[in-house]
């Protein structure tokens, strides 16, 4: 289940804080690694499970995955 932000303060823009990190096809290490960021790249930020940010990447894919500890929003 994707939780949506709550308020517009909740929602905004993320910022990756690490090199090669993997984006997913879902909440998880289970699912699939669709590709790679590196520090500075953002994302709209559209929800969260659990400890998974569900956002767009600034000009790039969309509906991705991303662990929390690798971007601060």
């Amino acid at each position: 289940m994707i939780v949506a932000a709550a308020s517009a303060a909740a929602a905004g823009v993320c910022t990756v804080n690490d090199n090669g990190v993997n984006f997913r096809g879902g909440p998880g290490t289970n699912f699939p690694v669709l590709g790679t960021v590196n520090k500075g790249q953002n994302l709209n930020y559209r929800g969260r499970t659990g400890d998974w940010i569900f956002g767009d990447l600034w000009g790039g894919s969309t509906g991705i995955w991303i662990y929390t500890a690798y971007v601060d929003c």
